[in-house]
């Protein structure tokens, strides 16, 4: 004898059908943003090209020009799982857009800060840094190069 009754199994089945709908529409919600990168802060960046790797060192596709990333702020590149930073004049730096926390995408840079708004932590620009948990610790840097006014992933 089963300790089903007649309708649990369509409960069971209602149920985690509507759950995997859900989590479907969620997936697709948080994929289907069209722009590619996100810029963060209005400030116009600076044209200098100082690199974190040495010019030369990868040839990656072209990430943004120089001119394109704020000081004092950066742009999230959705697509590359990157976010790249300029925390003073002419200093670039890349990090892993997702993270450390719950692995959601960071969402923006604003006032030296690079944000996810899944549970609110923050990071430094310059060194990706947890500057406010929950996120156990600092996003990986990503290598780049810097050349001509063009940033690349190495």
């Amino acid at each position: 004898m089963s300790d089903v009754t007649p309708g649990a199994t369509s409960r069971r089945v209602l149920l985690t059908t509507a759950g995997a709908v859900g989590a479907g529409a969620l997936l697709a919600a948080c994929g289907s943003e069209s722009p590619s990168a996100t810029p963060s802060n209005a400030a116009p960046g600076a044209g200098a090209s100082t690199g974190a790797t040495p010019a030369g060192a990868g040839g990656g596709a072209v990430l943004a020009k120089t001119a394109d990333i704020p000081v004092g702020g950066g742009v999230i590149f959705k697509e590359a799982g990157v976010v790249v930073t300029q925390p003073a004049a002419g200093q670039f730096k890349a990090f892993n857009s997702i993270c450390t926390h719950m692995q959601c995408p960071v969402s923006s840079v604003e006032n030296g800060k690079i944000k996810c708004q899944c549970h609110f932590s923050e990071f430094a620009i310059a060194d990706g840094a947890v500057l406010s948990p929950p996120a156990p610790r600092p996003l990986d840097e990503k290598k780049i190069t810097v050349e001509n006014g063009e940033i690349r992933l190495a």
